[in-house]
């Protein structure tokens, strides 16, 4: 027994010392510490041991174990110092090279854009509010006062998912939404993405963002909206914005108008921007309909209010003179930085 813990010792050491790496160094500790080690069969025949001798076997084999365990950490420490410097070796930097740029990204146009729009309109005390974009036909047409046979309910300019849900075509189903859960005096914008099926052009694209503004309140006229709406254009395009106002047709105002503001690029001398009217179309507006009041449970008698809506990548396009809106969604950030 005595003879074998030496030769097991003296083995066992020789090659911990020729080891070259960490897999050798492990297979050798298995192959004598280990559960089948021969150490460990060693142990297992201590019962074969006369009694006298035992003792003196055990503090044997307890001092081959602790030589071999130092032995264990000792190389294995070396081994992996000399595994660092050649580590260090081949990941050497040279600190003469140039450092690579770290590439920050850019606010785009149409985010610079709604936070200038939020920013008046908060001014003003609206709130701002948000709604799905899976939208149920009720709130994105018939609440509008848009009966079943209008055109724009055609799937050739709306999506539809099955016959009552659809993605909304505009953000006043938000405005909708409001005035049922909420009591007049409403003072609020809807931002957000409306969808509707229109070829990619230069001037459309089947997924834009809408703003559209409601203000519902007593005695609210239209004299209140060209008010609103003459500082909005002030405030976003500089403070000798003129505005107009001229007759059209919403099916959830009455009466109804588009907007017009001064060339700010010509000061409505005419130009190329304005293509020489000195005048640039900037939203649609009007006085809520009765029937849409009613619908949502205010009564129309008591309450009046106008509402409003503008394309924010038209006010994108308008500010910055971008000219082809497919600019917006290429990502480029070479585009991007300019602003």
């Amino acid at each position: 027994m005595k003879d074998t813990l030496e030769r097991i010792r003296r083995e066992a050491l020789a090659k911990m010392e020729e080891s070259m790496d960490m897999d050798h160094l492990n297979e050798i500790r298995v192959a004598y510490l280990g559960k089948k080690g021969e150490l460990t069969q060693v142990l297992k025949g201590m019962r074969n041991v006369p009694p006298e001798e035992r003792p003196q076997v055990g503090q044997m084999v307890n001092e081959t174990r602790a030589a071999l365990e130092a032995k264990l950490e000792e190389t294995k420490a070396a081994l992996a110092a000399k595994q660092r410097e050649l580590q260090m070796q081949a990941e050497k930097i040279d600190v003469t090279l140039p450092a690579k740029k770290n590439k920050v990204g850019h606010r785009h146009p149409n985010t610079i854009a709604l936070d200038e729009v939020e920013r008046i309109f908060v001014g003003m005390g609206y709130e701002v509010a948000e709604g799905p974009e899976v939208e149920y036909d009720y709130y994105n047409f018939e609440a509008l006062n848009i009966p079943a046979n209008h055109p724009a309910k055609d799937e050739q300019d709306t999506f539809y998912i099955t016959k009552d849900i659809l993605l909304r075509t505009q953000t006043s189903p938000v405005q909708v939404r409001v005035m049922e859960k909420k009591k007049p005096p409403i003072r609020m914008i809807a931002p957000g993405r409306v969808f509707r099926a229109d070829e990619v052009d230069a001037t459309h694209s089947p997924s834009f963002h809408q703003i559209e503004g409601l203000v519902v309140d007593k005695n609210i006229t239209f004299a209140d909206l060209k008010g609103t709406l003459g500082e909005f254009a002030r405030e976003l395009f500089g403070e000798g914005t003129q505005v107009k106002f001229r007759p059209h047709h919403f099916p959830f105002t009455e009466p109804s108008a588009e907007m017009d503001v001064t060339c700010f690029k010509c000061g409505g001398k005419g130009c190329r921007m304005c293509k020489g009217e000195g005048w640039i179309e900037i939203l649609g507006c009007g006085m809520v309909h009765p029937k849409v009041l009613k619908m949502c449970g205010i009564d129309p008698e008591e309450y009046s209010g106008f509402a409003f809506g503008v394309g924010l990548e038209r006010i994108a396009l308008l500010k910055y003179e971008i000219d082809d809106m497919r600019l917006l969604y290429e990502n480029d950030i070479r585009f991007l930085q300019q602003f």
